[in-house]
Order: C-alpha cells, then sequence, then structure tokens
C-alpha cells in the first residue's frame, strides 16, 4: 500500500484524487493548504505529494522548499492550472519530480499518465528509503530488494561499497545481465553523503535514442516536433543527489559527449537551449558490455571510459557464488509467498539439487523468474521438483539447438518458454544463440580455443568464461553430434 499526500484547495481535483487513486492500493490523505499539508507530512512520511501552485495560504514553491527541508527524498509531483507552467518549471529546478497540467487531468490518457507518473515516484521513492544491505547479516529480509550473499566475491563487493560510499567519486559497476548492479548503487547511495538527497536511476537501454537526451538534459518549448513546452532534465532535477545510469554502453556518441561535460564541469544546455546549466550530480553508471571491447572498435569514447570507471566495481555472475544460491532461495521464497498468496516455506532436497547443478545464465532475474513459476504451481508448502521448468528437470540435457531447421527448433524454444510464462526470455534467447554458435565455431577449430576467440573476436579468458556459463562440454558436446570439421588453413608464411 502507497501513501500519497495531496494538497489542493480545489474540492474537485480532490475527488478526482479519490477516484483515481482508490483503497487499497492507495491511502489517499487530503489537505486544502499547505500547512494543513505539512501538518500530516510530520506525522507520517508520504511515498509521494501531489502539490498544487497557488494555494491559499502558501505559493506551492514555497511548500516545495519546506517539504524538500523535511526530507528532499520524497517525490513531488506539481498539478498546476493552465498559465502557471512556467512556476511549475521553476519548482522542477528546485528538484520536484515532475508536473501535469489540470486542465486535462479528467481526460483517460492524462489520468493514465499521472497514475503511472505516480508509480514511477513511489518506486523512487522505496528505492531511497529501503536499504540494499541488510542491517542483521543473519536475517533474510522478505519485504525489499537487497544484496544477499556470503561468498568471497560478495565480500569484495561490500567491501568496495564501503570504500567508495563516502568518497564523491564516480563509481562504474560491471556485471552479467541480472546480477544486481541497481542493488549496488544503491547501496553507494544509501551510505554516501549524499544520502539525504534524490536518488534517480533511469535505464539507458530502455529510453529510444531520441528521447534519452531529453530525458537527462531536458529541452526548451520548440527543441524538436512534439516539445511543447520546457522540459527539465534529470542531471537538473536531480543536483545535489545521485544519478544512477544503467546500460551506459548503449549511449549514442552524441549523448556520450554530452555526459563527459556534465563529469567534467558539472555544467551542461537542455535540448535546443543555449542557457548553460550547473548542477551538482554524483553519478554511478552500470553496464553488462565490455567498454573496453567498444572503446577499441570505436563505439564508446575512450575519454568517457576513464572518466567513468574511476573507481570500479565487478559484480560476480551467479554461478560462481558457492553456497550463496540457498541463501538466495530462502531469501526470495519468502518475498513471494505474500506477493503470489502461496504458503510455501520449504524448498525439497532434491529441488534444490536441480537448483545447484544449472548454469544461471539469467544470473538473479532467472532464479526470480524460476522460482515464481515454481510457487504459482506448487500444491503444498514444500517445492518439489516437478515444481519447476522443464529445461531444469533435465539438467543433463542442454538447451535446444537448431539442426536442420534452425527457424522451427528456436521457435519451438520460444513458445516453450512463453508456455512456462517466462519473465526472462531475451536473457535465455541470448544464452541460446550465444551457445549455439560458440559450438559451431568450437566444432571448426576442433576445439582450439586460441583460434576460436580469434574468429570470435573476442580474449580467450572470455571465450573460457562464456564456456563454463553456457555449460558447455567440450568433450561431449563439440565432437558428439557431429564429424569434426577440417582444422582451419593457416595464412601462408
Amino acid at each position: 500500500m502507497s501513501i500519497l499526500l495531496a494538497i489542493d484547495d480545489d474540492p474537485m481535483i480532490l475527488a478526482a484524487y479519490r477516484r483515481i487513486f482508490p483503497e487499497p492500493a492507495y491511502t489517499l490523505r487530503l489537505a486544502t493548504s499547505a500547512a494543513a499539508g505539512l501538518e500530516q507530512l510530520a506525522e507520517q512520511r508520504p511515498d509521494a505529494v501531489l502539490l498544487d501552485i497557488i494555494l491559499p495560504d502558501l505559493s506551492g514553491l514555497e511548500a516545495c522548499r519546506r517539504i524538500q527541508q523535511y526530507d528532499a527524498r520524497i517525490p513531488i509531483i506539481f498539478v498546476t492550472g493552465h498559465g502557471t507552467t512556467e512556476r511549475a518549471i521553476e519548482a522542477m529546478k528546485l528538484g520536484a519530480y515532475d508536473y501535469l497540467l489540470k486542465d486535462h487531468l479528467f481526460e483517460p490518457a492524462q489520468t493514465a499518465r499521472l497514475r503511472q507518473l505516480v508509480g514511477r515516484a513511489v518506486e523512487v521513492s522505496r528505492l531511497m528509503r529501503d536499504p540494499a544491505l541488510p542491517k542483521d547479516a543473519d536475517r533474510v529480509p522478505t519485504s525489499t530488494d537487497v544484496l544477499i550473499g556470503h561468498c568471497p566475491a560478495m565480500q569484495e563487493v561490500y567491501k568496495a561499497i564501503g570504500r567508495v560510499a563516502p568518497q564523491d567519486v564516480t563509481v562504474l559497476i560491471l556485471g552479467e545481465s541480472g546480477t544486481g548492479k541497481e542493488l549496488v548503487a544503491r547501496a553507494i547511495y544509501q551510505h554516501s553523503r549524499r544520502a539525504s538527497g534524490p536518488f534517480l536511476p533511469i535505464n539507458c537501454a530502455a529510453i529510444p535514442e531520441t528521447l534519452l537526451e531529453s530525458e537527462l538534459f531536458g529541452h526548451e518549448k520548440g527543441a524538436f516536433t512534439g516539445a511543447d513546452r520546457r522540459r527539465i532534465g534529470k542531471f537538473e532535477q536531480c543536483s545535489g543527489g545521485t544519478l544512477f545510469l544503467d546500460e551506459i554502453g548503449d549511449m549514442t556518441p552524441l549523448t556520450q559527449t554530452k555526459i563527459l561535460r556534465v563529469l567534467q564541469e558539472q555544467r551542461f544546455e537542455r535540448v535546443g537551449g543555449n542557457e548553460t546549466i550547473q548542477t551538482n550530480v554524483r553519478l554511478i553508471a552500470a553496464t553488462n558490455r565490455n567498454l573496453e571491447r567498444l572503446v577499441a572498435l570505436g563505439q564508446f569514447r575512450s575519454d568517457l571510459y576513464y572518466r567513468l570507471s574511476v573507481f570500479t566495481i565487478s559484480l560476480p555472475p551467479l554461478r560462481e557464488r558457492g553456497d550463496d544460491l540457498p541463501l538466495l532461495v530462502e531469501h526470495f521464497v519468502q518475498r513471494f509467498q505474500p506477493e503470489l498468496g502461496k504458503d510455501v516455506f520449504q524448498v525439497a532436497p532434491e529441488t534444490m539439487a536441480l537448483l545447484q547443478r544449472h548454469s544461471w545464465p539469467g544470473n538473479l532475474r532467472e532464479l526470480q523468474s524460476v522460482l515464481k513459476q515454481a510457487m504459482l504451481q506448487a500444491a503444498g508448502p514444500v517445492l518439489l521438483p516437478e515444481f519447476l521448468p522443464a529445461y531444469l528437470r533435465q539438467p543433463d540435457k542442454p538447451l535446444p539447438e537448431p539442426t536442420a531447421s534452425p527457424t522451427a527448433s528456436w521457435d519451438q524454444f520460444i513458445d516453450d518458454r512463453l508456455h512456462f510464462g517466462t519473465t526472462d526470455l531475451y536473457a535465455e534467447w541470448l544464452a541460446l544463440t550465444e551457445r549455439h554458435l560458440l559450438l559451431r565455431v568450437l566444432r571448426f577449430t576442433q576445439g582450439n580455443q586460441v583460434q576460436a576467440a580469434r574468429l570470435l573476436g573476442i580474449a580467450r579468458n572470455s571465450l573460457r568464461s562464456k564456456i563454463r556459463s553456457l555449460g558447455i562440454n567440450m568433450e561431449r558436446w563439440v565432437w558428439s553430434d557431429a564429424a569434426p570439421a577440417a582444422p582451419p588453413k593457416q595464412p601462408a608464411s
């Protein structure tokens, strides 16, 4: 249940809020003046605030300042009347989360946008409030996403967080998809000197490149088609706080250039504008891509890479975390119980054995998906092997490989995963196709990993890591079902 505080003196707007944010999903608290809203704020911290610009006692700008003085981590969304857009923009400069116009609030599209905006703001509020590192290492938390694990590799991650969190420097987090990079970023923020300021996560790969620059730096009215008003970007909005850029390796060269300038000078211009904006943001970046290789290929700026990698934290994949798996399984099962309405309290030893034999190419995200599927199938308090997806119950059988008809085989794989209700098909598809590619190349080189790495254009250590992570048995799967190809011809010397 999310707690919303709405401050507005218009009875029609307050009635609309009651309709848009019904119980029990939301606890809506209403105030018709800034003073009344601030009193309620002191009684119980809301997850987000809906605030009008024009109030009978104080201006919305002054109310925004006082709310931020109380707690700068509370997202404030301005819902303003027509003609007060410029004042709403001024509020955005103070650090408000976003704003909407009142005159379209009763339209279905605007109502849906407000719900979506509030949902994101509540999630950001939760990210700033809930600890990413459990205070008691012996107790498994059940209500939040936290960093769990005692293996040596995770201990090194915890040490790195402790070393860098108090320092106001840029951090680059490396790791495969699904390893928990955002949790590490959140832990750094919560243990930093900026913990009382905002924390805003942005997934660079999830936003179209035409919109990412505007999302980060804002834009002026008329800067491009559809820019009907000025927009304040995240670098301006997050001044004094921490900005987390996930999948930064997917940025376009132009955006990379502007990011570099912000890191160097803490200054930038909005899209379509000439005014230089000063900010004060700590940047934490993350990627699952090999930035060094992207630099070598000319796809990522070397100067930006060196700026980002002032301090680097590498997250281990799940397959390399040893005895952490049972602890993670316990944590996720307890966490999913209320969400799925299932009273599953125990994992059968046979089930745990199957989970421990899997290589987990999708890491924690795949583990969560598998456990959710299994708990939905469960018909009792014990998670039995038959509740697991089929591919986990047959650990000796590799992922299906295309043979005579690749399209049909791959389509069957997709259909099977959709049938099982996967929520991580992209990672599973990448693992399948990557495994097929490596097998074909290794057969061609007769198992010569040096030649295979050269043909693939990757480092030999990377190839070895992929062979382990994808569960490729060199003796069985390189030679079993196909005669070895003739050795590649060497160039004449």
